[in-house]
Formats: C-alpha cells, structure tokens, sequence
C-alpha cells in the first residue's frame, strides 16, 4: 500500500507558530528520515506562512525528490499581481495546486468581503485544486464549490477547531457533513491525534472520522498528519488509520492512505 501524507511543512527560517516544534528549520531530508521510519512513502508540502523563503523550500524539495515530495503553494491573496501567477503555476517543479490559511485578521474576511472572488474561476479554469484550512467558512465554500463544479476544494484538518480537544474540536463537523453533497469537496482527515485529550489510539475521536468517511466516502478524505505538530510518533499517525480502525479496510483503506489524494490533486509519482 502506497502512503502519501496529505501535509506536511517544511522551512528554513522563521519562528515556527506555537503548536509547531519550536526549530529554525525542518529540511526535506529531515522529513524523508522521519517518513521512512514511518513507513510514509510520500508527502504534499504546503509552505508555512512564517518562513517567508518557505514557497521556494518547498520547490526545491519537489525537484530534488519528486517521488517524494509535491506541493500546494500560496501566493498573497491580496495583491493584483498574484492574478499573473495562476496560468503558469503548474510549471514549478512539483507544484500540484493552492493551499490557504486565514490565520492572521486582516485575512479572516477574505472569503466573504470580494478579495477571493477573482481566484475561484481562475484556478477552476488553470485545473488547480485548492485547500483551504476555513473552518469558520464551510457555508461560504459550499457556495463556491456550487458556482464552480470544476473547481476542486479541500478541507483542512477535518474542519477541526484549532487548540480544542474532543467533542469542542468537532463543534464544525456538521457543517462539513453537509458539505460532502458537493461532489468538488474533499477533506483531509489530517491532524486527527491532536484533536484529542485522550492517550493513543484516540478512541474518543474515531467515531468523529468515521462520520466524515461515511459522507464523504474513500475518494474524497485524505489521511495526513501535519507532522511537526503531532503529539505522537508519525508511525503511530499511520497506525492510527490502518490498524486501529477495524471499519477501514481493503480498497477504501489503500484510497485514504493515499491513492484517493493523488487523484484529486493530479499527481502521477
């Protein structure tokens, strides 16, 4: 079975945020010891906004490895020349597509003030899929994936609530239930060990991950972990996924772990 990790960050400068390992930098070869440990055959690098060389990290590690590594890039949302980047996106080595985090507040009304309103039709058309960790967003991107049929959507982290543990984590998820009737939605089923209080195997969580299975079925969720936030091993990441839930097997299970997430997002390794 060929496991892909749906996210992963690497950098080379910068203070990584608080829920992060707290090191100047995470290489790819850094990443490539950890995986093989692990038993990860692939990872998708989505650039962090706190190394602002982050972008280019990410390229170079796509094209020293690119059976390893690809990449969901950024650009600012909110400068006009970003708009000149989109045709030509794809010809970065690895670059399979976009990913967005609104973490900072000027960035939280982007969705819904007009300033995105430009990027839908644009990656729809240049077959770009695009993540977005908008938790706080989910009817907004119902909206969007309705007016754009080809546009490909993922969700971060299960929409889980940043910072919040247990059933105050999944406060979102019947907002991202309701968004599995959107056959252009997917989700990361990523980050789960830390959406709980609970000790490993997170027996507390597994009920949450197999309702968001259930909607949105083996091609459209995505195991990952957002590595360097994990409060396990990664080996335990993965086990978590193929050995402690009895109700994902077989063919769903070979989609999950990776098969599903290289279709969507077009990467022929």
């Amino acid at each position: 079975m060929r496991i892909v990790d749906s996210q992963i960050h690497l950098w080379s400068s910068g203070k990584p945020n608080g829920v992060h390992r707290q090191v100047s930098s995470f290489t790819a070869e850094e990443a490539l010891k950890e995986m093989e440990t692990a038993g990860v055959d692939a990872a998708v690098i989505h650039p962090p906004g706190w190394d602002p060389n982050a972008g280019a990290v990410a390229v170079d590690a796509a094209r020293r490895y690119p059976q390893k590594f690809a990449v969901l890039g950024r650009f600012p949302l909110d400068k006009p020349e970003s708009r000149n980047l989109i045709d030509g996106w794809k010809k970065q080595p690895g670059m399979l597509g976009l990913r967005f985090t609104f973490l900072e507040p000027h960035q939280k009304s982007w969705m819904t003030d007009g300033t995105m309103d430009w990027l839908w039709p644009a990656a729809e058309r240049a077959g770009l899929p695009v993540g977005l960790a908008a938790a706080d967003q989910l009817a907004t991107i119902g909206q969007v994936a309705e007016r754009h049929p080809r546009l490909r959507l993922i969700i971060d982290h299960m929409a889980a609530v940043g910072g919040a543990k247990d059933e105050a984590a999944f406060v979102k998820l019947p907002g991202l239930l309701a968004l599995a009737r959107h056959p252009n939605v997917a989700v990361k089923a990523s980050a789960a060990p830390g959406t709980s209080s609970e000790p490993y195997p997170y027996r507390n969580i597994q009920g949450h991950v197999r309702q968001i299975f259930d909607a949105f079925g083996p091609k459209r969720t995505f195991w990952g972990t957002d590595l360097t936030r994990m409060p396990c091993s990664y080996r335990q990441c993965v086990t978590l996924f193929t050995e402690e839930l009895p109700w994902l097997s077989g063919a769903d299970r070979e989609q999950v772990m990776g098969e599903a997430l290289c279709d969507w997002i077009g990467w022929k390794r």
